[in-house]
């Protein structure tokens, strides 16, 4: 086995002797790349943004944007990262690199202040830059900014080219979402996203698109008293998993890293199964759905692509686009939060959940899989293989997420709903809610209150009053129990409100 190693602005470097619970971000400071910075440890503020090659939607390569401070180094076994600094163009002997575009735009329309988030800002934005779908609208002469801002995301006369969250050169804001200022500049870094271009034909990052990214390795990396663990087959994980019930498993990191940087936590053993195949496959049925359980959150929406609205609804609002492009629905839903994003919706889609050990698989209904807080029944040795969501979907469906801010924030209340009207009566109702109870719940309640009745204000009116009394919310940080009551019969006005045009009489 070829010792653990990952290729760093294009120079392999060996992961020993760091610690196999050494993140990405300090193995890099550690070898002299100081421009990852750390801002929070927790994936919320970007300042720690790398970019990973990772298999493309689009092309064979995207270059993906994740958070440094969560990832351990050992998961990147194999692969290929790129820094702040390995994104300018090296100069002849004696003289300073070739600024990338990006970094260009960066520091000519002053978006950077004190300089600390701006690395993380620049390689988050070189993600979004280099997204082979991102297009320049066709009213845009050149597919950049005037320079002029109106404060509302366009620039002078560019109105009707792009909206406050997307620019006239294809630039989605969502990228930055997960990236924060605390010198508060965004304009002017909204201005230097507007601004860029489209890579140029020679561009070295732009042409590694066109070649397939590393392969997953197998990783056997012991330092110590850590292993950290990366099978080649499902089988192999499981059978691993049946050995070693105490190991921790991990895909994208974005809870376990946590763990790890704030309360300090160690593992003996990490598994990984983020690039496991049997975990990563997407399949449309005629009567199904299938999502594999390792496949992140953005590569299930670019596959998917809108064609189940409600998730296409919940992405925006899970995190940010960092911790998107690291989560899971097998690692939201197997750490069994009931503030988790996902399980409201899939608990909505009555989704159900594949759940496999060394020898057998099992369907359990997600209504049916959480027994408590953070509590399933999961076994040790089991993982969840895919996420089963039943076709065809109900054609009116919502999420609404009650939070502090509106993107890259941790729900007080969440509520999804999908319902089956027909001849203006509510043929079938299926609501899933978080933040209300000890694990994420059905409506159960409101679903009956609602099924067989005209969908109606005097209808929503009567049953709002009971999704009000759903659940056991309690009082904390982020709201009260009253509020979170409060907020859920709110959703259903809010519900019948948006969608009684589109519902026929």
């Amino acid at each position: 086995m070829v010792a653990a190693h990952i290729t760093v602005n294009g120079e392999e470097a060996p992961l020993a002797p760091a610690p196999p619970h050494t993140t990405v971000l300090d193995f890099l400071r550690e070898r002299g790349l100081t421009g990852t910075k750390e801002g929070c440890a927790e994936g919320e503020c970007g300042a720690c943004s790398v970019l990973v090659a990772r298999p493309g939607v689009n092309k064979p390569t995207d270059w993906v944007a994740v958070n440094a401070c969560l990832v351990p180094v050992a998961a990147l076994d194999g692969q290929e990262v790129v820094t702040s600094e390995g994104l300018a163009t090296p100069g002849a002997p004696g003289t300073p690199p070739t600024l990338h575009p990006v970094q260009e735009e960066m520091a000519v329309r002053g978006g950077s202040q004190c300089g600390y988030c701006t690395p993380g800002f620049v390689c988050s934005m070189a993600a979004e830059y280099y997204r082979p779908d991102r297009r320049a609208d066709a009213d845009s002469d050149s597919g950049t900014s005037t320079g002029t801002s109106t404060g509302t995301g366009t620039g002078t006369g560019t109105e009707s080219a792009c909206d406050a969250e997307h620019g006239p050169n294809g630039f989605d804001l969502h990228a930055l979402s997960g990236n924060l200022c605390r010198c508060t500049g965004y304009r002017p870094i909204r201005d230097a996203a507007f601004a860029v271009g489209a890579p140029t034909d020679g561009d070295p990052l732009a042409l590694r698109r066109e070649q397939a990214p590393p392969a997953p390795v197998a990783t056997s990396y012991a330092q110590g008293d850590g292993l950290f663990v990366r099978k080649e087959s499902l089988a192999e994980t499981l059978r691993l998993l049946r050995e070693r019930p105490d190991a921790v498993v991990v895909a994208g990191s974005t809870d376990w890293g946590v763990e790890v940087n704030i309360r300090s936590r160690r593992a003996g053993c990490v598994v990984a199964v983020d690039r496991l195949p049997e975990l990563r496959e997407l399949r449309v049925g005629s009567d199904v759905l299938e999502i594999g359980a390792a496949l992140t959150l953005t590569e299930i929406e670019r596959r998917l692509d809108g064609r189940v609205p409600l998730l296409a609804e919940l992405f925006p609002q899970f995190a940010s686009r960092l911790i998107r492009n690291g989560a899971t629905f097998g690692g939201n839903l197997g750490t069994g939060s009931p503030i988790g994003d996902s399980a409201p919706v899939l608990l909505a889609l009555d989704a159900s959940l594949v759940l496999a050990d060394a020898d057998a698989e099992r369907e359990v209904p997600l209504a049916e899989y959480f027994t408590g807080y953070r509590q399933s029944v999961r076994r040790p040795d089991e993982l969840i293989r895919a996420v089963r969501v039943p076709l065809p979907l109900a054609p009116v469906t919502a999420f609404h997420k009650i939070a502090k801010r509106r993107f890259d924030d941790i729900s007080s209340v969440a509520a999804a709903f999908a319902l089956d009207i027909a001849d203006g009566v509510v043929r079938k109702a299926r609501i899933g809610l978080g933040g209300v109870a000890a694990t994420p719940i059905r409506a159960l309640a409101t679903e009956a209150a609602l099924e067989g009745r005209r969908w109606t204000a005097e209808t929503v009116e009567a049953v709002a009053p009971v999704l009000r009394e759903e659940g056991t919310p309690m009082d904390d940080h982020r709201a009260s129990a009253a509020y979170r009551s409060a907020m859920l019969g709110q959703s259903l006005l809010k519900l019948y409100a948006r969608t009684t045009e589109a519902v026929p009489a």
